[in-house]
């Protein structure tokens, strides 16, 4: 054996060993870095709202810190994992190159396992590839009440291959993440409230809508609904007229989720309301309009 062409070899492999290592090192600092930068500028911009609404979606959305920091950790702990087989897979082939191995029925093998694993493992694929792109575009996270159009629930576990999904009667759904072809997302955003009031179809809409005002007015300034309602429920004013009743709407814009706590509480204070000023029920024999 040749000790000279031995110890060129083994200080190729050596510098081919540490040029992995410290490629990489680079490499997830870069990623690391990146992560911090974009967790930095999320943070500047949480900061930065100053309105009630803004707070209020800030803290119930996808614009809330922690969810943007799980967000951002997960895609770059996936990144550098790619980022250390990529460099392995070549620090390995360089080295087998430097100590002579054919690589040719090496790769070739590969190749035919690849495509052969390719056409076994699309799905899985697909998966990972669905769910990266989930994660990374925050189209959903935990706690988001979420309609993929087979099964609609709230959010337990936002992984790379499947979503775990409890619906209204707490079963518990497994969804693969390359399945979801749409996803309708009740947690981002907002909400509306919508309140459909009901009284007899000859009183004066005017005196109503006044009463009403009175209501919304009073609800918005209720301690209890500060972090619900983003701005003061409104009168949008006759909706439909009957031969009997005569409806007024009202709408609310709130916190997501959160809209049919405010459609309750509204139409119940409504109906009180209108019932102390005296204000006819749509039924002839019911006679003012009550709780």
């Amino acid at each position: 054996m040749d000790f000279d062409a031995l110890t060129g070899d083994l200080i190729v492999i050596g510098i081919v060993v540490a040029v992995a290592i410290v490629s990489r090192f680079l490499l997830v600092r870069l990623v690391k870095t990146l992560t911090k930068r974009a967790l930095d500028r999320a943070e500047r911009r949480r900061k930065g709202t100053s309105s009630r609404a803004d707070q209020i979606l800030a803290a119930a959305t996808g614009a809330n810190q922690e969810r943007y920091e799980q967000r951002t950790a997960t895609m770059g702990s996936l990144i550098s994992s790619v980022i250390t087989v990529t460099i392995g897979i070549i620090a390995v082939l360089t080295i087998l190159a430097v100590l002579d191995v054919p690589l040719a029925p090496l790769l070739t093998s590969a190749g035919v396992g690849g495509i052969a694993l390719a056409f076994g493992a699309q799905s899985l694929v697909k998966d990972f590839l669905s769910g990266s792109f989930m994660i990374l575009e925050d189209q959903y996270g935990v706690g988001d009440l979420i309609d993929t159009g087979e099964v609609k629930g709230t959010v337990e576990e936002v992984g790379l291959r499947v979503t775990r999904l409890r619906d209204g009667t707490g079963t518990v759904w497994y969804v693969r993440n390359g399945e979801i072809l749409r996803v309708g997302n009740q947690s981002q955003g907002w909400s509306t409230a919508i309140v459909d009031v009901p009284v007899a179809y000859d009183e004066d809409p005017g005196r109503v809508i006044a009463i009403l005002e009175t209501v919304a007015e009073e609800m918005e300034a209720d301690e209890a609904y500060a972090d619900v309602l983003l701005e003061k429920p409104t009168v949008a004013g006759v909706n439909a007229v009957t031969a009997t009743a005569m409806t007024i709407r009202m709408t609310a814009k709130t916190a997501p989720n959160q809209h049919w706590g405010v459609q309750r509480s509204l139409l119940e204070r409504s109906l009180q309301a209108l019932g102390r000023a005296g204000v006819r029920s749509p039924a002839p024999n019911l006679g003012v309009v009550a709780q």
